[in-house]
């Protein structure tokens, strides 16, 4: 599904709707309930009440581990569980898929409020809310030492727990949540997927408006990616509902402001006099929506070979359960069926966690993982058990070898680069002067324009063309790598008045001031400028502040990337000029 929005009318005010600003009458009821079913023990008995489809089985496999997490499998077979609230992660060994543990759980690591793991390139990889670790796996399921690779992820807030997967490119995704229930962010990194390379020197935001979304996966037969979002709370019982959304390098999923297909967030405030019928056009709608404050956690799709032929290729998701609606909704795993590489309808799987008609519940579903031999595990954070769901005999029945196709997500890391420069990639046509009181052409930027320090946008300058109606500037470095060049700033409509922007430009998609100036997105994957962040001891990268003088305004969607603007320009170009400054990093830094 598409939107679609003209933006030549954004550079006035007389156009552009106020819509957005606080105080615009909004008027939306809203009944709210906050209902916690009480936590009961897991007997004997209430486990065998649980329900899954006919044929299926399911038994305690552990008890008594207290906040259990996150679970993921090693290629060994060997299972590993983060403990949040202890700290900690487990070891529990299975070998011969038996349902029973092969010895007492273990602890391999401890890393204060530890959540996310993800295992690729023979390491654990673990995740608090603000650092990534990682460890080599030993033949024996215990960790070598134990190497911090990322210390400066986003604060938690509201939604403090990582999460972490290995992508069909190699890459490490890391979701990070957003640090309020509906707000604009201060940091771009928050409510983001982000993809980082496995050693952390590295990362870009892949995805954004993603409020928490702790369970993504590949689809083993497309290699298209899935997530699961959790959705605002206090909107009511019934609103708004949990998101399944196709997840695509670049695009935004709405929130804080929009969610589902096009509902709208009453309590929220669009940055730059968005109104939110434009902000739904600069986002993806859900692909398909599941009740109301559900909670999903974990989503896997199935590998195994145990299951019967029909659950091959569909996902699972846990729902940890609502704590805001009555009755009470999730406290169960449900199955996501695919039919022909789409998502068609969810439908339960194993439910009976919440007994009592409602009232009390034994878990709180979180993690998700298919052992080796096919078995499904489902850990619960409540009660600390987890259960293992096997079919038939429940004999162990290994997967083949599944290799995720990766021609989709290449397909999108690839876009927008190994291109030459803006100027070089538009008509000829005249040139005229560009400059900045702050740098000489040619020579260092100060450390403030820099990411690693304050991340102002520099001062520039530029000389009025006749017949000029609006301006654009690209910045981009070709001395980076992979991403080349690296885009890190794309402004246009800038009226033809304005012949200069000041020191540190607001970071937001639409500028009041100047009024009607849209930023696109930076190589980062964030909108607005983004400083200089070369490689720490590489040699001075090159900046090239590029301007165009245009005879039009462009109709281009605020948060476009720099080839859909150059797409526009093309035709409208009367003249052109840069400015080039360099960067160097010689000291890591602090954090």
């Amino acid at each position: 599904m598409k939107r679609t929005l003209g933006y030549v009318a954004l550079l006035t005010t007389l156009a552009w709707p106020a819509l957005a600003q606080q105080g615009d009458g909004t008027d939306v009821p809203a009944r709210v309930n906050t209902f916690k079913p009480d936590k009961v023990p897991a007997t004997g008995e209430r486990i065998a009440g649980l329900k899954a489809p006919q044929g299926f089985e399911v038994k305690a496999f552990a008890k008594d581990l207290q906040n259990v997490r996150i679970i993921a499998v090693a290629p060994s077979g060997d299972i590993y569980v983060s403990r949040r609230d202890q700290g900690d992660v487990l070891l529990l060994k299975d070998a011969n898929e038996d349902g029973v543990l092969d010895e007492a759980p273990r602890t391999v690591a401890h890393r204060p409020s530890v959540h996310g793991l993800a295992i690729g390139g023979g390491h654990l990889y673990m995740a608090t809310a603000t650092e990534v670790f990682r460890a080599p796996l030993n033949p024996d399921g215990s960790l070598g030492a134990i190497e911090r690779i990322i210390n400066d992820l986003p604060d938690g807030g509201q939604h403090p727990n990582r999460t972490l997967a290995f992508g069909p490119d190699g890459m490490l995704y890391i979701s990070v949540g957003s640090s309020c229930n509906a707000c604009n962010e201060s940091n771009p990194e928050h409510a983001t997927l982000l993809r980082a390379s496995p050693d952390g020197k590295s990362r870009t935001i892949f995805a954004s408006g993603l409020r928490n979304t702790l369970g993504f996966a590949w689809d083993p037969k497309t290699g298209e990616l899935w997530g699961m979002d959790h959705g605002i709370d206090f909107l009511g019982d019934d609103v708004q509902p949990e998101e399944l959304n196709h997840i695509v390098k670049g695009k935004q999923y709405g929130w804080p402001h929009i969610w589902g297909k096009n509902g709208q967030n009453p309590q929220s405030t669009p940055p730059g006099e968005i109104t939110k019928a434009q902000w739904a056009q600069m986002s993806e709608p859900m692909v398909l929506g599941y009740t109301a404050h559900a909670a999903p956690m974990q989503l896997v799709f199935y590998t195994g070979s145990q299951f019967p032929a029909a659950y091959r290729g569909d996902a699972f998701v846990t729902m940890r359960g609502s704590w805001n609606r009555k009755p009470a909704s999730g406290y169960e795993v449900v199955r996501i069926r695919f039919r022909n590489g789409q998502p068609v309808t969810f439908e339960p799987f194993l439910s009976g966690f919440l007994t009592d008609g409602g009232q009390r519940h034994i878990a709180r579903p979180v993690g998700l993982a298919v052992t080796r031999g096919g078995a499904l595990l489902v850990g619960d954070d409540a009660n600390g058990g987890i259960y293992r769901v096997s079919y038939g005999a429940g004999k162990a029945a290994a997967a083949t070898a599944t290799v995720i196709p990766k021609q989709s997500l290449e397909r999108q890391l690839t876009e927008g680069t190994g291109v030459p420069l803006a100027l070089d990639r538009v008509s000829q046509a005249a040139s005229f002067g560009i400059r900045s009181p702050a740098f000489q052409d040619g020579q260092a930027l100060s450390s403030r324009f820099s990411a690693y320090h304050e991340g102002l946008s520099p001062p520039l300058a530029w000389d009025a063309v006749p017949k000029a109606v609006t301006y654009v500037i690209i910045a981009e470095d070709p001395d980076s790598t992979p991403i080349k060049p690296f885009v890190h700033w794309v402004a246009w409509n800038i009226p033809a008045s304005v012949t200069s922007l000041p020191e540190g430009v607001q970071v937001q998609p639409r500028l009041t001031d100047p009024e009607g100036v849209l930023q696109g997105a930076t190589s980062r994957g964030s909108v607005g400028y983004y400083g200089p962040r070369p490689p720490v001891g590489d040699p001075p990268h090159h900046y090239h502040f590029q301007v165009l003088a245009l005879d039009r305004a462009l109709d281009v969607r605020p948060g476009a990337t720099r080839d859909e603007v150059l797409k526009a320009v093309k035709g409208h170009v009367l003249a052109k000029g840069v400015v080039v400054g360099t960067y160097q990093q010689t000291d890591p830094p602090l954090k």
